[in-house]
């Protein structure tokens, strides 16, 4: 009989299973998937660090505080971008983020489509 014997291994990032890794960056970044003149673009918030990445660069950023909570302000193609951080007045729904561009309030990603993309 002929068969493949093959052992897996769990894969592992920083010492945590892929699916653990997952999850813990679920609720540690926010992600958006915008289209600006046709082209996909990936913006990441990393809520601890409040650091913004676009398609995986870093960007630089200004924050600003405002009544209702901060603001943090970049471009994207030459377009201004702005992520508002509000409190949601809810102890369990925490900080609610939203990213405009150009005015425009960008639907957050959802996980299938975040993880997909290249």
């Amino acid at each position: 009989s002929s068969g493949i014997n093959a052992e897996y291994g769990i894969l592992e990032v920083d010492g945590k299973s892929l699916k653990r890794f997952v999850e813990n960056r679920k609720k540690a970044c926010r992600t958006w998937l915008p289209k600006i003149n046709g082209v996909p673009h990936r913006v990441v918030l990393e809520r601890d660090s409040l650091e913004v990445w676009l398609d995986g660069e870093k960007l630089e950023v200004m924050g600003e505080f405002t009544d209702q909570g901060t603001e943090t302000h970049f471009s994207i193609e030459n377009q201004p971008a702005v992520i508002r951080a509000v409190t949601s007045g809810k102890r369990r729904e925490g900080i609610i983020y939203n990213l405009f561009i150009s005015d425009t309030q960008i639907p957050d990603a959802i996980e299938e489509e975040s993880h997909n993309w290249q």
